[in-house]
């Protein structure tokens, strides 16, 4: 069985990998989605650690 990396891998060479690559390089350039993306991983990890009451 492919280990998830392979398959990742293998997803990065395909035309539709490429072009998700490429949405994801343009969102990480743009401030607002990059204030986006730090906005959401920070409630996800008040959500974790409010659950194991850290």
């Amino acid at each position: 069985m492919a280990s998830l990396l392979h398959k990742l891998a293998r997803f990065a060479s395909t035309p539709q990998g490429r072009r998700a690559i490429q949405q994801a390089k343009e969102f990480a350039g743009d401030p607002r989605r990059r204030a986006q993306a730090k906005s959401a991983v920070a409630k996800l990890k008040a959500r974790v650690n409010g659950r194991r009451g850290y």
